[in-house]
């Protein structure tokens, strides 16, 4: 590896330290309020242009109910192929959550995925019983006692909150994948996370138009889905409401 390829990556250690440290900044939540969602005006903003740009790249809208022209098997594999190179890198946040089985779930889904699944195109682990068990820092930083701080809707993003956010970005610079391959081939494989992700985006279409443009508050309906499947991700036991129940029926 030469000097180019390290500085790089001496910089991301870096941003990494930082987005630890800007935990201890975390908004508090105020009393009485059912969200902590101080920046409720920005988020606000920045959703209705995570909205417009999923509108032009999904063709939401007008014509989201139109079906994709992409081949649904084809989806499934850009999917599949993302979620095995996040395989290492739930191994490494596993095992700093002190968790060894499911690491060692994640290691042989690699190992299934890559070899009989012709290098992640196809989820052959689990056709064989071995499920996905994906974590990121965001819960490693749960674990740890970090506080979730407020939430955010981050502009392409999307749903976090300031300890999800942070995580996303350790997670950038501490998977294993990243540090195993040379600086170009890392933008290679960011690029075929985001193919993936798209991918998913694809696979999951008719619930994301519903909640983004059948909802009558978009925004708010995304933020209680988002919470209420991130607690129940981290076991955090909680008292939310039904996000489809009416609030006017009593």
């Amino acid at each position: 590896m030469t000097v180019r390829d390290r500085q790089p990556r001496a910089a991301g250690r870096l941003l990494a330290l930082w987005a630890v440290l800007t935990l201890a900044a975390c908004a508090a939540p105020r009393p009485g309020q059912q969200f902590n969602d101080p920046y409720e005006a920005r988020n606000r903003a920045v959703h209705e242009f995570n909205k417009s740009v999923d509108s032009a790249v999904f063709g939401g809208g007008a014509g989201k109910d139109e079906p994709s022209s992409i081949p649904k098997p084809l989806t499934n594999m850009a999917s599949n192929f993302a979620a095995n190179l996040g395989e290492p890198g739930s191994f490494l946040n596993h095992m700093l959550q002190g968790k060894p089985v499911p690491a060692a779930q994640n290691v042989l889904r690699f190992g299934v995925n890559t070899i009989a699944g012709v290098g992640g195109l196809f989820d052959a682990a689990s056709a064989l019983g071995l499920p996905p068990a994906t974590t990121d820092f965001g819960a490693t930083l749960h674990t740890w006692g970090a506080p979730e701080g407020a939430y955010l809707e981050a502009p392409i993003l999307g749903p976090t909150t300031e300890r999800d956010l942070a995580g996303t970005v350790v997670d950038i610079f501490i998977d294993p994948v990243n540090h195993a391959l040379d600086w170009p081939d890392v933008g290679r494989v960011n690029a075929a996370r985001l193919v993936g992700k798209a991918a998913q985006r694809l696979r999951f279409s008719a619930t994301a138009n519903s909640i983004l443009y059948d909802s009558a508050d978009s925004y708010a309906q995304a933020r209680l889905l988002y919470l209420q499947n991130r607690h129940f991700e981290l076991g955090i036991e909680e008292d939310q409401p039904d996000p489809f129940e009416d609030p006017n029926a009593n």
